[in-house]
């Protein structure tokens, strides 16, 4: 881990100065860190239609800033980061902290909370995208069904057989 911020804007202000802050704030961190691909959480139907909202066009900022720059933006949902990180898709917020807590060997949680699920959202992305992305190498190098290679284990080494 490099480093993990959070952008904030505050709740009062107009939709156009916000997006504007998220989008500053987010291009100020592609530049500082170069990143090679961008992860975004899948905004979910919640029954709060303005929260769904405000995450959908805060969102789109992260998937445009990445674009524009010719970064590739992976997609994850919610429940796909929560199983990845806990076991569980069901995890609540606290225990998505603890084991990010956990996982990056930190002395304390990442503040504020939401960084906690940002950390989240890349560990999810580096187990999840790292099958991927092998997936796809191994089936460029070998052609659809060749050579021995059947896919990634729980480990995410390649496995020469499938299981049962």
């Amino acid at each position: 881990m490099l480093g993990v911020g959070v952008v904030r804007t505050p709740a009062e202000d107009e939709i156009g100065p916000r997006l504007l802050a998220i989008e500053q704030g987010l291009e100020s961190w592609l530049d500082r860190y170069s990143p090679e691909l961008v992860a975004v959480e899948r905004v979910f139907a919640q029954h709060n239609v303005r929260t769904v909202m405000g995450t959908a066009q805060a969102s789109a900022v992260a998937v445009l800033c990445a674009t524009r720059r010719g970064i590739p933006v992976t997609l994850h949902t919610p429940s796909e980061v929560k199983a990845a990180v806990t076991g569980s898709g069901r995890a609540d917020k606290a225990q998505v902290t603890a084991m990010v807590t956990r996982l990056l060997r930190l002395d304390a949680p990442p503040k504020p909370a939401d960084a906690a699920d940002a950390l989240a959202l890349a560990i999810c992305h580096i187990w999840r995208g790292g099958s991927t992305n092998r997936l796809t190498a191994a089936i460029k190098a070998h052609g659809p069904g060749g050579g021995s290679w059947h896919g990634a284990g729980a480990t995410g080494r390649p496995r020469s057989s499938p299981r049962p």
